[in-house]
């Protein structure tokens, strides 16, 4: 079995995954940089599956598009990312298969931004439509700062600003729940605990291991099932009323995770990906 690796940089996790795949002697690991990697259309890619691991979102979701359109099966699918790596796209699937999320608006301009802000009542957290590591998040307490802001995203003017993404501000605790999800198993999570609001382990939050109840297992399947399914780690809020899908991620990040959760993740993911392939 040739398995493609679609990476940008080969960080730990990468690393690990890479270790992974080389363990198994009936697997030819074949390295495709999305930097160098050029897709002829005349010619079907000698491999049988393809493992995404682009931290480019651009660049993932066009080439598991190409891939994808001459037969050759990938982890994870066009859709999963082109669903996962737009905020939007992931909060109209979780709404559309009855998933819990924070209260969300989405908005064209700052005008109309100001008045979802408003109607929503402060604290709110704008978004990017696009972003990971929780990079150029805001959390609005009040007018004077939602002016000032949604100000500065204009003037920036780009594709990342032009859109708003409006999410009433949960009160967390100081933690979230991150799960990993691999085919129909959760197979574990952790919280990310941080005196920051934004908890993400980017940005300094503590990785701690958080037993995968019933009720996590559950709404993080279904979060998963609602972008498409695969290999995804689902970020949710505890609430008074339950829990509620924050993000779902489709290229996860989990080498803080395996020594708090002590699951083999990467282990997991292969044989995930050798069984799509197998299919």
């Amino acid at each position: 079995m040739r398995v493609g690796f679609l990476h940008s940089l080969i960080r730990k996790d990468e690393k690990l995954l890479i270790s992974e795949l080389r363990r198994h002697s009936d697997i030819e690991l074949v390295l495709l940089n999305d930097r160098t990697l050029v897709f002829d259309f005349h010619a079907r890619p000698d491999v049988d599956v393809v493992l995404e691991r682009s931290i480019n979102h651009s660049r993932a979701m066009h080439a598991l598009r190409l891939y994808e359109g001459v037969g050759t099966v990938c982890v994870n699918t066009y859709e999963v990312a082109r669903r996962c790596g737009d905020k939007i796209l992931t909060a109209a699937s979780l709404r559309e298969t009855g998933v819990p999320q924070p209260d969300v608006r989405v908005a064209f301009t700052p005008e109309s931004a100001l008045v979802a802000i408003e109607e929503m009542g402060y604290p709110v957290v704008l978004k990017p439509a696009v972003g990971s590591w929780g990079r150029l998040l805001s959390r609005i307490n009040d007018r004077d700062a939602a002016e000032t802001v949604l100000e500065h995203k204009s003037i920036l003017g780009s594709y990342h600003h032009s859109i708003f993404f409006v999410q009433k501000y949960v009160r967390k605790g100081g933690r979230d729940i991150r799960a990993f999800v691999v085919g129909d198993e959760c197979i574990a999570a952790i919280y990310r605990t941080s005196e920051h609001w934004i908890t993400n382990t980017a940005r300094g939050g503590r990785a701690t291991n958080c037993p995968v109840t019933p009720a996590i297992a559950d709404m993080s399947l279904r979060a998963a099932a609602a972008v498409g399914g695969g290999v995804l780690a689902v970020d949710l809020f505890e609430t008074a009323d339950g829990l509620l899908v924050n993000e779902v991620n489709y290229t996860m990040e989990f080498r803080n995770s395996i020594e708090v959760t002590g699951v083999n993740i990467p282990e997991r993911v292969v044989s995930h990906v050798i069984e799509a392939a197998r299919a």
